[in-house]
């Protein structure tokens, strides 16, 4: 492993050593299938087969369907022709310094605070691409106006938090039901397909409660068994993080709001398409006696499926988490025209009081 130290920090060993580190996380929601790797956004981006390497315009295929004509020998086939949709994709860019001073190593006793960051850099990144994701589902569902968006928003919300009954609150919070309910509502006979939850930890807790929640653990190299923060709820593979939505509710009677979003297979396409240096030090001998600063860089393709971005409020060439969650950014994958059913599109959300 080479050393942190400006003269001899090797930053393709560096890069090599992260690598190796494992994803746990990311590995975990690979085998959801709800976050898939995607071969369009590859070529796109990292084998720069378009001029553009920020955003791209990619076809998006329609499917067949129609009624047969019937074969007697005296009908004349007319046959149909596939519908092929458009869908906006992007990339963004994100980077961060951890600077830690000589004099620190110093009076410590000679504690290596370098190798305490490096330690933390995969899961730094990992929270960094989920809130991406986070608010990726914020723009989806504020969908208002063009091509079906407000009606896919009505379809694929399930919400029980406005449910009052005469002497209890309980159906304004998850239960048994509330899951298989709300995938059905949003893609009918498709609903098999959903394979993720992300839930805010009152909500996990509600469930928690009810026995409806199984725990996940791995393993790590020395044979420790730890906590992934993960869980299974009727199968479907559970985050569990308090950064999901929860908005304070003024009235009669005050509560708290909770967004739980369910994703299927293939929802989010993401791939890592990297930057020129994704890792580098900088030695500053003046500053505070001495200082070194490990600078992380990465770029990441994303696509949505059955959404496309449409970049209509992005200042620059990486759209910002507030870009990204503005629901103007985001329409039904269409031809111009005509957009794609809704159905096809596993992305759901269900709003309750915990």
């Amino acid at each position: 492993m080479a050393k942190f130290d400006a003269k001899t920090f090797n930053a393709e060993a560096f890069g090599a050593y992260i690598n190796a580190v494992p994803n746990v996380r990311l590995n975990k929601l690979r085998e959801s299938k709800a976050v898939v790797g995607d071969t369009r956004l590859k070529e796109v981006f990292k084998n720069n087969t378009q001029t553009g390497t920020t955003y791209a315009t990619i076809p998006y295929f329609g499917l067949i369907g129609g009624e047969a004509q019937n074969y007697d020998g005296s009908t004349t086939l007319n046959p149909d022709r596939t519908k092929t949709f458009e869908q906006g994709v992007f990339t963004y860019g994100r980077m961060k310094g951890w600077t830690e001073a000589d004099f620190s190593f110093d009076v410590t006793g000679g504690t290596d605070f370098m190798a305490n960051v490096r330690s933390q850099v995969i899961e730094f990144w990992n929270t960094i691409d989920q809130d991406i994701m986070l608010a990726i589902l914020k723009g989806v569902f504020s969908m208002n106006t063009a091509k079906k968006g407000k009606e896919f928003v009505e379809k694929h919300t399930y919400d029980i938090s406005k449910t009052v009954t005469e002497a209890t609150d309980e159906k304004t919070l998850v239960g048994a039901t509330t899951l298989n309910t709300a995938i059905q509502k949003a893609c009918g006979d498709n609903k098999s397909k959903f394979s993720l939850v992300i839930m805010h930890s009152e909500v996990a807790t509600n469930l928690e409660n009810l026995q409806l929640l199984k725990y996940l653990t791995y393993t790590d190299a020395d044979g420790i068994q730890r906590d992934l923060g993960l869980a299974t709820w009727n199968g479907r593979m559970v985050i569990i993080d308090d950064s999901m939505p929860a908005e304070e509710k003024k009235g009669a009677n005050n509560y708290t709001q909770y967004t739980t979003y369910v994703l299927g297979e293939g929802a989010i396409g993401f791939e890592d398409v990297g930057a020129k240096v994704p890792f580098e030090m900088f030695r500053d001998p003046k500053t505070n006696g001495g200082e070194d600063t490990l600078i992380s860089r990465c770029r990441k393709a994303i696509s949505v499926a059955g959404i496309s971005y449409t970049k209509k409020e992005q200042v620059s060439n990486s759209p910002t988490n507030q870009e990204l969650a503005k629901g103007t950014n985001w329409e039904l994958v269409n031809d111009g025209t005509e957009s794609i059913n809704d159905k096809a599109v596993p992305i759901a959300r269900i709003i309750s009081r915990g």
